[in-house]
């Protein structure tokens, strides 16, 4: 039996891509193992699936100052050492790595011990750890062309990014129940992500009553970010984080807002919803998320608001907008070619182990 090592973690999008080929990877008989931080996200959502998992000593690399950067080098060293003596002990026939700060330690060490490291960047430019971890590759998976353009050409491959076959199959009514939402007025979701987004969800919550009076609002607000003043409005409901019923609250709504995190566009993208995406600002991040949206917003797949833009009536008004023409948007996403991507993954994967 072949095995494989599944690496990533941090947030959900280094998670939930990995979760997306598990049920294939089990198809096609491979033992799996995973390997991500003590804490961090992905222990929870992966021994969920009675998957073993390991944890390893992670420290985040960081482009700015902060005292932890003279002690973290120290953490990924002996998150090196541990992730070493993990895979000599594992023996997997190859690794998948899907980005984080954790991944840096387990990529560096199966290239020590021969063993074929996979990596995915769903962005479209590579992050730190997975720029590190790009010449320890073998392969490179990227979600946009433009991607594959500024890497060596013998290791990137267009592959897309995997999506979860469950948030396919959502029940709409099952949605509408699970809100308590009657079906006069449409749905609008709004997804901060899986650690939340302060600045998306104070300015819902800001134009809230004028929302109320043309929607009902599904807000999807992170961990700690709930707001106790706003519990039984009626026609809204908030959550910290959904998994379960993720699939039918996607089906239920009518229109969504993001972030621009290429694994939440992509979801957003094959079911084909009208959104309004507000990538994280460059002050706040290395502008990836803003490169994301321009990409999906040339496609004609959506609409964009810089965070810097965002006032109570710009943001009513592109929701209003966004609303008033759906249909083109529908219609953008559901003509553009898309890629088997769990197939050409998993395609990958076989070759290489």
């Amino acid at each position: 039996m072949k095995h494989i090592v599944l690496t990533g973690g941090g947030t959900a999008g280094h998670v939930t891509p990995n979760i997306a080929l598990i049920p294939r990877l089990k198809e096609l008989g491979y033992e799996i193992s995973y390997i991500g931080s003590y804490e961090g996200i992905e222990k929870k959502l992966i021994e969920d699936m009675h998957i073993p998992y390991y944890g390893i000593s992670s420290g985040k690399l960081r482009r700015y100052f902060d005292v932890k950067n003279f002690t973290d080098p120290f953490r990924v060293i002996k998150g090196f050492g541990e992730a070493k003596k993990l895979l000599k002990q594992l023996k997997p026939d190859v690794v998948f790595s899907k980005g984080g700060f954790v991944t840096v330690p387990v990529v560096i060490a199966a290239r020590k011990c021969h063993i074929p490291a996979i990596i995915h960047e769903s962005d479209m430019t590579p992050g730190l750890a997975n720029k590190i971890c790009i010449p320890s590759a073998a392969k490179v998976c990227c979600n946009f062309p433009e991607t594959v353009q500024s890497l060596p050409a013998d290791k990137a491959v267009l592959t897309g990014t995997p999506i979860r076959a469950e948030l396919l199959n959502g029940d709409k009514e099952a949605g509408r129940k699970f809100c308590g939402f009657s079906s006069d007025k449409p749905v609008l979701m709004v997804i901060g992500g899986s650690l939340g987004a302060a600045s998306v969800n104070q300015n819902i919550r800001l134009i809230l009553p004028e929302l109320l009076k043309d929607f009902q609002v599904i807000h999807l607000c992170g961990k700690g970010k709930l707001d106790e003043s706003l519990v039984n409005t009626e026609g809204y409901v908030q959550y910290e984080y959904i998994r379960q019923e993720l699939a039918d609250l996607f089906a239920l709504a009518d229109v969504v807002i993001s972030r621009a995190g290429a694994n939440a566009i992509c979801e957003i993208k094959a079911l084909n919803k009208p959104n309004l995406l507000i990538p994280l600002s460059a002050k706040a991040s290395r502008g990836d998320q803003i490169l994301n949206a321009r990409s999906f917003q040339r496609q004609g797949f959506s609409m964009v608001l810089e965070e810097e833009e965002i006032t109570d009536k710009s943001l009513l008004n592109a929701i209003r907008e966004l609303y008033h023409n759906r249909q083109s948007y529908i219609d953008a996403m559901s003509g553009s070619n898309t890629i088997d991507s769990i197939e050409k993954i998993t395609d990958l994967i076989q070759e290489l182990s």
